[in-house]
C-alpha cells in the first residue's frame, strides 16, 4: 500500500515540486495538501490530517508555522518530514519528546540536497582536526529568519565534536559585539541577507597559517530538494523520535 502523505505549503516553491514527485512516485500517494492562499487545499495542517488518511507530513511552509504543523501531526501520531527552518535547538528538543511519547518519526533537515547534506557530514570530520571555524550564512534580501536552517544544523551538528578555539571570547570583544555573529550552540554564525542569493552555507577553518573552506551553493530550482525529501519520506515510518541531517540516511 503507498505511503499516504500530506504536503503542507503545497504551493508554494519547494512544496509544490515535492507534490508533483509524490503524485508520480508509485509507491507513495498524495493524500492532501495544505495552503492557506489555496482555496483547493485545506487551510490548516490539523485540518487536513483530520479529513484525510495521511501518513507522513511534509513541512514546507515557514519558520512562524512550522512548530505547529509538527506537534498537529504528531498529535494525531502521523509521521513527518521538516523542511521549513526556523526552528531552534531546543523546539526540537521539545519535538522528539513528543514523537517518543507518540511512538513516531520526524526527520529534519535544513537542507535536503544532497550536497547540503555532504557538506555537515564533510565539515563535521573536517572539525575533528582544524580547531577553529566560523559559519557565513547567505540568503535572499526577503529571508525573515536567521541564520538558516542550513547554517543552524551545521553549527549545532558541529557542537558534537566540541566547541572551536578561540583566543577572544565574544562577550570580551572590544566594539560591538555584533559584529561577531550570532553564537549557535559554540559557533559563530554571520548571516548575510542579499539580492541574487537563494540559500548558501560557508564554513570556514582556521590553524595555524592554513585555511579550508567548504561551501554549498542552491541554485534557483527546488530540483535538488525533491529527491532528498523523497528519501526521509520513505525512511520516517521507520523511525522514532527526530533524526536530524539529511546525511543520517545515507
Amino acid at each position: 500500500m503507498p505511503l499516504r502523505v500530506c504536503v503542507a505549503g503545497v504551493t508554494g516553491w519547494t512544496g509544490s515540486a515535492v507534490a508533483e514527485a509524490v503524485d508520480a512516485a508509485p509507491d507513495l500517494e498524495l493524500g492532501a495538501g495544505v495552503a492557506r492562499s489555496d482555496p483547493a487545499s485545506y487551510s490548516t495542517v490539523a485540518e487536513a490530517l483530520d479529513a484525510a488518511p495521511v501518513d507522513v507530513l511534509v513541512d514546507y511552509t515557514s519558520a512562524a508555522a512550522v512548530k505547529e504543523n509538527v506537534l498537529a501531526a504528531l498529535d494525531r501520531r502521523v509521521a513527518a518530514v521538516v523542511g521549513s527552518s526556523g526552528l531552534s535547538a531546543s523546539d526540537y528538543e521539545a519535538i522528539d519528546e513528543r514523537a517518543r511519547a507518540q511512538q513516531v518519526g520526524v526527520i529534519a533537515a535544513g537542507n535536503f540536497s544532497i550536497t547540503a547534506a555532504l557538506l555537515l557530514r564533510f565539515a563535521t570530520e573536517a572539525a575533528r582536526h582544524v580547531g577553529s571555524w566560523e559559519v557565513i550564512d547567505y540568503s535572499s534580501l526577503g529571508k525573515p529568519d536567521a541564520p538558516s536552517g542550513t547554517a543552524r544544523e551545521l553549527a549545532e551538528r558541529l557542537d558534537s565534536v566540541g566547541p572551536p578555539a578561540v583566543a577572544v571570547p565574544v562577550e570580551e570583544t572590544l566594539g560591538a559585539r555584533e559584529a561577531r555573529g550570532a553564537t549557535v550552540g559554540t559557533t559563530q554564525v554571520h548571516s548575510l541577507r542579499l539580492p541574487s542569493f537563494s540559500v548558501s552555507t560557508e564554513i570556514v577553518f582556521g590553524d595555524e597559517d592554513v585555511r579550508l573552506s567548504i561551501r554549498h551553493d542552491a541554485g534557483s530550482t527546488p530540483a535538488p530538494y525533491v529527491a532528498g525529501t523523497l528519501l526521509a519520506i520513505r525512511a520516517v515510518p521507520d523511525r522514532i523520535g527526530v533524526t536530524r541531517g539529511l546525511d543520517q540516511l545515507f
